[in-house]
């Protein structure tokens, strides 16, 4: 929209949902975002607006797209099992079958379900790494083989914050030959016409919005006392800058690189929502798709320090987030945020420019995401 004034569409049965997504651009609460909704494979809500820069020069479009934080760690894992579905991946391998150089300093029997559930305890790099070093994924997946874990593996979940992508990418890369953005691009992006990309190319760079750093002394690792988290935020030093960079977009950073928008994510997602099937397609098996929902850990997580529960490469519902049984969910840095519930067939997905001071998602998604959420458990 060339006034960044809001298009797209909502479903009759979802008016509330329109108001409150404009609500939040008008308030400010946003400055651009996109948020979307499927129902059994077919898009219920697919909304844009506002501006993708700050400077509010440039419209978010249609087709704008927008680095999405750990909202690409759902990619990943949805790659992940669908590797596991062909036989190809076993969950409860250890990690040194498929990657040998990873039983070094103690690791040999880490499982790659513990990857997937943030409990391997390499929640971060012993090594001192800068951003640049993100680039170089022999590097840096070789300094995550040689490392030690930071605490017992399978006790405790702590969260991998830039690690996982590296560390379940490695794993596919070592089964398939490929890196889980090819994988991922080929099998799963392409096929459903899903506009969410795991290395950006260059071609693409002119679509992409800015994002808006959260408010000073609230970006990860300000005032930490945690010292996972200290270590974390100075190795590599957050650099929220370097989502403008080439060098960042076209890299394959797994678990924080993705860059896609709100119909993009819920798109890749109706895999999981259907069943496995998507307008008439197998990808998955039924029981491939379940796997997600299978509890890995709960407890205090040792980064976040407050009660998870992690299911295969997803948030569960747990206590501190009373989502409706059946429902798998992560967010991004900043905001952004997907929800798929296997039983309603629901995928509701977020993405937004103006990053909030959290890790997990924030208020704005669950805000215009309500109605579909209180719809989806009364069909069930």
């Amino acid at each position: 929209m060339a006034d960044g004034s809001v298009g797209g569409f909502v479903g009759e049965r979802f008016p509330a949902v329109r108001e409150a997504f404009e609500r939040n651009l008008n308030s400010g609460d946003d400055v651009g975002a996109s948020f979307a909704a499927t129902k059994d494979g077919e898009m219920i809500v697919d909304l844009w607006g506002g501006w993708a820069d700050e400077a509010k020069t440039r419209p978010w479009e249609k087709d704008t797209i927008v680095n999405v934080y750990s909202t690409t760690k759902t990619m990943t894992a949805l790659t992940a099992l669908l590797v596991a579905d062909r036989g190809e991946l076993d969950f409860d391998a250890p990690v040194a079958k498929y990657w040998p150089e990873f039983a070094q300093n103690g690791k040999a029997d880490i499982k790659v379900s513990h990857l997937m559930s943030h409990s391997s305890g390499l929640a971060g790099w012993e090594e001192t790494i800068t951003t640049e070093d993100l680039y170089d994924w022999e590097k840096v997946t070789s300094l995550l083989a040689a490392q030690a874990p930071w605490w017992e593996p399978g006790t405790a979940s702590g969260y991998h914050a830039t690690t996982q992508g590296f560390l379940v990418g490695e794993v596919i890369r070592r089964i398939t030959g490929r890196t889980v953005g090819t994988v991922f691009r080929e099998e799963i992006a392409e096929p459903l016409g899903a506009d969410f990309h795991i290395g950006l190319p260059a071609s693409e760079d002119a679509r992409v919005a800015d994002l808006i750093p959260p408010p000073p002394g609230t970006e990860f690792g300000d005032g930490a006392t945690n010292p996972f988290v200290i270590k974390m935020s100075k190795s590599p030093k957050l650099d929220i800058g370097a989502t403008k960079t080439r060098a960042w977009r076209g890299a394959e950073l797994p678990a924080v690189g993705g860059t896609g928008n709100a119909r993009s994510i819920a798109l890749a997602h109706t895999i999981l929502a259907n069943g496995g099937t998507v307008n008439g397609k197998r990808f998955m098996s039924e029981a491939g798709v379940r796997k997600a929902l299978e509890p890995q850990i709960e407890g205090k997580d040792l980064v976040f320090d407050a009660p998870m529960k992690f299911g295969m490469g997803f948030g569960l519902p747990g206590s501190g987030l009373p989502l409706s049984k059946g429902t798998i969910f992560w967010g991004g840095y900043g905001g952004s945020l997907v929800l798929i519930d296997l039983d309603a067939h629901t995928t509701i997905a977020y993405a937004m420019n103006k990053m909030g001071a959290t890790t997990l998602g924030d208020m704005r998604a669950f805000g215009v995401a309500m109605p579909i959420l209180a719809e989806a458990e009364l069909a069930k």
